[in-house]
């Protein structure tokens, strides 16, 4: 594993100690849990584009898109 050093307020300081205490574990344990929660929050989020467009990719299978657009249109 990699330490580092960073740099927080009083206040954040306070609250991972108490976070900390109460869950009985490091203080680092703290921060690790976080980053994580914060990398799975941001995945869930904002998905490539790419991603996006496999995961839809022949969900309509009524008609030709173009068609079905041109069509709804036409009605307005």
């Amino acid at each position: 594993m990699i330490r580092t050093v960073i740099s927080i307020s009083e206040e954040d300081k306070k609250w991972l100690e108490e976070r900390a205490a109460a869950e009985d574990i490091p203080m680092t344990e703290v921060v690790r849990r976080a980053l994580h929660l914060m990398q799975e929050i941001e995945q869930r989020e904002d998905p490539p584009f790419e991603t996006l467009l496999e995961r839809t990719q022949g969900l309509w299978k009524n008609e030709d898109g173009l068609a079905y657009q041109r069509r709804v249109r036409d009605e307005w």
